[in-house]
């Protein structure tokens, strides 16, 4: 499937090129060539999806296709809670910037 994440990799356990797929974290493609890599995970997600839909499976959706609302939850202790609060009021800013300015870092 074209629109699913992949990447590719180097393993030094392997010492050769994997190819990985986000939707698919269980599947992997090794070759000692990162094209092959590619091609291969490539090809294995396309026979997994193939197998998964004649077996009436649920397939993923791509996350290159999902929608984001651009928040999501993040629990940490009360004191960093704090902590990121008064840095932010020392700053001028919100909370929210402080974090999404530290998360861009």
């Amino acid at each position: 499937m074209e629109k699913y994440t992949y990447r590719i990799t180097w393993s030094d356990d392997d010492q050769e090129w994997v190819g990985l797929c986000a939707e698919f974290p269980s599947l992997s493609h090794v070759d000692r060539n990162p094209e092959k890599a590619f091609k291969g995970i490539r090809t294995l997600v396309d026979n997994v999806v193939s197998d998964m839909k004649d077996d009436g499976e649920n397939i993923p959706e791509p996350l290159s296709t999902k929608k984001y609302s651009g928040k999501f939850m993040l629990r940490i202790p009360p004191e960093r809670h704090r902590d990121l609060v008064i840095e932010a009021q020392e700053q001028g800013i919100s909370l929210n910037r402080l974090v999404s300015d530290r998360i861009s870092a």
